[in-house]
């Protein structure tokens, strides 16, 4: 093959494999991170602790259980009891496990949809909207107001109530894309890493192309790093009224924190690749400068003589 078209054929293998590896590592954290029940959980569970999250719920609890209780003119001091009480009880290990248990429940309904999964689990039937019933985080909170002897505690509800988190018209389109991104999880970095390894191989000068490759990969982790601060102040700007903007910040940091890893992790790696290669070539090529002037050279020839007449 030509030189000229392996190095063309070269660069377009890298460009393309620099431009999918973002698209691959996204990808692939969604289909193997967030579509994993037990790492979501685990990813959620430490913002049971974090107090803005705490604060919306506790702030949202309570009102939802004022609204539910007639009190009459006991409303103020009633409200101020449950707020208390509420707060109190997002600092309790039993929050803590309510917590868990509900964005369990609520992931692996969401991926029973998603997945088509005809059996019924939690609220999901088929082609209904997906649902979970708060009623076991109401109880809880019940059993914590009794036992601090707030006022009409015992008269609070535990209705059947049913949160939609998955409207039914979006199950499809949802269904389609989700179904996507499972194979793109896997296809995609195989991809991103064959035609890394196949312009690297048809390169003429090859020492070039690997440094091209792992700049074209830090860039991708700079982009993927800057996509993620872009895509989080969007989404704090877009919030619905009522919905606390530290809160919805705290559990986006969250999700997102093993994507922002490995932003950083490609950007450090192309980085000290390129470095390598350059230090490599400028310390190579001063040996052989070195080598090449300590080689003595062919001894002049004398200058030819005339002879005396």
């Amino acid at each position: 093959m030509p030189h000229r078209l392996r190095s063309v054929l070269s660069a377009v293998l890298t460009a393309l494999a620099c431009l999918l590896l973002p698209f691959g590592a996204l990808s692939a954290w969604a289909a193997y991170g967030l579509a994993d029940t037990g790492r979501y959980v685990t990813t959620m569970a430490p913002l049971a602790e974090n107090p803005y999250v705490q604060d919306a719920i506790a702030d949202n609890v309570g009102a939802g259980i004022v609204h539910a209780v007639d009190v009459g003119p006991l409303e103020g001091t009633v409200n101020h009891f449950v707020q208390d009480a509420v707060h109190s009880f997002t600092r309790t290990e039993a929050f803590r496990a309510a917590w868990d248990t509900a964005n369990r429940a609520t992931h692996e309904a969401v991926l029973h949809a998603l997945r088509n999964d005809r059996r019924t689990y939690g609220g999901y039937g088929g082609e209904g909207a997906v649902t979970i019933d708060l009623a076991p985080v109401t109880a809880q909170v019940k059993r914590q107001l009794t036992a601090d002897h707030v006022p009409l505690a015992s008269h609070i509800p535990v209705a059947h109530t049913e949160v939609a988190v998955l409207p039914a018209q979006d199950l499809v389109p949802l269904r389609k894309g989700f179904r996507v991104l499972e194979v793109a999880g896997f296809w995609l970095p195989v991809t991103a890493g064959v035609l890394a390894v196949a312009g690297i191989a048809l390169a003429v000068r090859r020492r070039r192309a690997i440094t091209a490759t792992a700049l074209g990969t830090a860039l991708g982790g700079a982009l993927l790093g800057v996509a993620l601060m872009i895509a989080r102040r969007l989404t704090l700007a877009d919030l619905p009224p009522g919905v606390s903007a530290p809160a919805a910040g705290a559990v986006y940091d969250a999700l997102t924190a093993t994507l922002r890893t490995v932003s950083w992790l490609l950007l450090a790696l192309g980085l000290a690749v390129a470095l390598g290669m350059w230090v490599t070539d400028r310390y190579g090529r001063a040996g052989r400068s070195r080598r090449a002037s300590a080689v003595p050279g062919p001894s002049p020839l004398p200058a030819p003589t005339r002879a005396r007449v």
